[in-house]
């Protein structure tokens, strides 16, 4: 008999099936919950019944003396491995799925679940071809060739990895510094951030780092502090910027964006709001992981945004041609949308309060079409022009009486037979019977009525402060135009999806941001959202990690500074100004690439390998790891030239991972210096 079955049989045995130790349930399962636990507290009615049996006592347990120990992490494991409560019935009805250490059976919500959910992805990108470089003597060629290979991620378990996942997310230390005005078009250094009254940095930040990391260390100073978060994130396509390990592409995509979204949660403000951008590869799912991050309840919207021309076809061989892509947007718990006020339009809105004058009565009541209709005359109300009045005049005739609407309804419903009035025009209000009447509120019509055709038609309420709410957002939106004429916009040139200003200005006026919030994007790409963040005058977070990308941005947001009157400019009447902090999470490898440049032979590169490897971060590629002992060796690599050879030294180096930790800022090894360590203490206010 193998041995999970002869677990399974001491397990079930009616020795063991006391009130104070049962551990089957109604239908005769194991409940593997419960024998955890008991594990966990060393329950000496379990422990003693797995002594009683031969096999089992030599499995999990080790003798000292005359003593058994039990081997607690041994037995949970082979419990986990072997699934030994999965009988037809646990298949049948539980699948053996879990989340949040309950079976699916068992929980009311609907989840989303996938390989290395529960994990913690180390990966990050430099390029957006998501390789790692190594090298191989080519015979034809006569010496080393660089080639490139698929980045192989590293994904830490949330529990077994717990201490790796610490360090990785503990805050990190800032380099390179600098803080870009038009006075200082290069940069200048800086000693310490700018500060509210809240002792919060007001400095619009440019972070260069992995977003992940970048987000965990700016949580201190940040924490439920930001309004809005917008971000544009690689939409997993397979030709996009997401490039990861084909064999769980997927996956990957998902926990990359949950590790994300949980930490970028909580920079939110109770009435915070976050907008995501993405088409229809992943948006299904994302709204998924969205649900269980931030809630379904706090489900707002999907804006549906028009981006190219039917016409435009970008794949001969597409079998449809995709001219949409989708935003979601999801909120806290006090978040109001901002609603639309029209503008008036002069030759056809007229603006006006209405009067009625006190203690008046109805010229006369009526019941219509089972409404109860109050009409007044001319000498009871007045109509006074003022610029915040809300009418809109409609001129009954034509077309209007045949189509459905609020105005031609109540005409056909009240007006059409009607001649009464003093010539000059009258006033209508329906009112609610009960749960009846259409709520719109007062009417008044200008006469005279023709032929009963004619005539002219006002709708609304009596103007009162705030009592004109606006309208909401509609959930579509043609941007088609500007993103297809947006290429130029910031004076940059980014291919790979720039979104364009009047699109994202649409989004901070949705989500309700003014001049004394925060903005953070942590998919920065061209730096679209906080150039409009900029042009607003709103303070913004921007983090990027691509070298590119991050060049892109900066060189936009100096545009913006010195005037830029692309986009949304003229709109708001830009006219320059303002200022940014750039900074980098300070690199560990940096120091090592430093090293490498101050070899002066080829037997000091090679000594210094050792410590590349055991003290900094190499790429993931097995290749690498055996230079030591094969590449570095053979003459042909000899061969090359001091400064090939520290190249490819170089190249060994992962040059996004392993920033520096607050914590050993100030160790000599990494070469920090005093202006980093200074503004890194002040960021932090150590």
């Amino acid at each position: 008999m193998k041995l999970y079955a002869i677990l399974e049989s001491v397990l079930k045995s009616e020795s063991n099936n006391t009130s104070t130790t049962k551990l089957i349930d109604n239908q005769g399962d194991l409940m593997l919950n419960k024998i955890h636990d008991l594990v966990d507290k060393t329950d000496e009615n379990l422990i003693g019944l797995l002594l009683e049996n031969q096999e089992l006592r030599e499995k999990f347990f080790f003798k000292i003396k005359d003593v058994y120990v039990f081997k607690t992490n041994d037995f949970k494991f082979f419990l986990d491995e072997n699934k030994i409560d999965n009988s037809y019935t646990q298949y049948e009805n539980r699948i053996g799925l879990t989340a949040s250490g309950k079976f699916l059976k068992d929980s009311s919500d609907v989840v989303l679940d996938f390989p290395y959910k529960d994990c913690i992805l180390e990966g990050g990108q430099s390029t957006e071809e998501g390789t790692d470089t190594y090298f191989e003597y080519d015979p034809k060629e006569g010496h080393y060739l660089a080639k490139q290979a698929k980045r192989k991620e590293i994904f830490f378990n949330t529990v077994l990895a717990k201490d790796e996942i610490d360090r990785l997310l503990e805050p990190k230390a800032f380099s390179n510094i600098k803080k870009y005005s038009p006075l200082t078009p290069e940069g200048e250094t800086i000693q310490k951030f700018e500060r509210d009254e809240k002792d919060t940095i007001k400095d619009n930040l440019i972070i260069k780092g992995n977003n992940l990391l970048a987000l965990h260390t700016l949580k201190s100073e940040f924490a439920g502090k930001v309004k809005l978060i917008y971000i544009d994130p690689p939409y997993n396509t397979g030709n996009d910027s997401f490039a990861y390990n084909d064999n769980f592409n997927h996956s990957t995509w998902l926990t990359f964006m949950y590790n994300r979204l949980q930490i970028a949660k909580t920079f939110l403000k109770n009435d915070g709001v976050i907008f995501i951008s993405l088409d229809d590869n992943e948006y299904t799912y994302l709204r998924s992981l969205l649900d269980d991050v931030f809630g379904k309840e706090r489900f707002e919207n999907i804006f549906h945004i028009k981006v190219r021309h039917e016409n435009r076809i970008l794949r001969q061989d597409a079998r449809y041609q995709k001219v949409m892509e989708q935003t979601l947007c999801y909120s806290m718990p006090e978040f109001t949308p901002n609603r639309i006020f029209l503008e008036k339009n002069k030759d056809f809105d007229y603006n006006f309060d209405l009067i009625i004058k006190p203690s008046v009565k109805p010229y006369k009541v009526e019941i219509i079409n089972g409404f109860e209709v109050e009409i007044y005359k001319k000498e009871d109300y007045e109509l006074v022009k003022k610029a915040n009045g809300s009418y809109k005049e409609y001129n009954i005739r034509g077309s209007l009486i045949t189509q459905k609407g609020s105005a031609s309804e109540f005409y056909e419903l009240f007006l059409r037979e009607k001649k009464e009035g003093d010539g000059k025009g009258a006033l209508y209000k329906v009112l609610k019977m009960g749960e009846k009447g259409d709520g719109l509120g007062y009417r008044y019509i200008r006469q005279p009525f023709d032929n009963g055709s004619n005539g002219f038609y006002y709708q609304g309420k009596p103007t009162k402060a705030g009592n004109d709410k606006g309208n909401p957002y509609p959930n579509y939106y043609d941007f088609e135009k500007d993103f297809n004429n947006c290429a130029n916009e910031g004076g940059i040139i980014f291919k790979n999806g720039k979104k364009p200003e009047n699109f994202l200005k649409k989004i901070f006026e949705i989500a309700n941001i003014s001049e004394k919030d925060i903005f953070l994007d942590f998919h920065l790409g061209s730096g679209s959202s906080c150039a409009i963040a900029h042009k607003l005058g709103i303070q913004y977070i921007g983090i990027e990690q691509m070298d590119n990308q991050v060049n892109l941005s900066k060189t936009r947001l100096q545009n913006v500074i010195n005037n830029d009157q692309t986009g949304i400019s003229k709109s708001v009447n830009w006219q320059g100004g303002g200022s940014f902090v750039y900074l980098e999470l300070a690199k560990n490898n940096q120091n090592a690439i430093e090293h490498i440049q101050s070899c002066e032979s080829y037997e000091a590169l090679v000594d210094y390998f050792d410590v590349m490897r055991d003290k900094y971060f190499l790429h993931y590629n097995v290749k690498v790891n055996e230079f030591r002992e094969i590449i570095c060796k053979e003459e042909n690599f000899k061969k090359l030239t001091l400064d090939q050879q520290k190249i490819m030294f170089a190249k060994m180096l992962d040059l996004n991972q392993l920033y520096v930790n607050v914590s050993d800022m100030e160790d000599s090894r990494y070469a920090l210096s005093t202006t980093d360590i200074a503004v890194t203490k002040d960021f932090y206010q150590l």
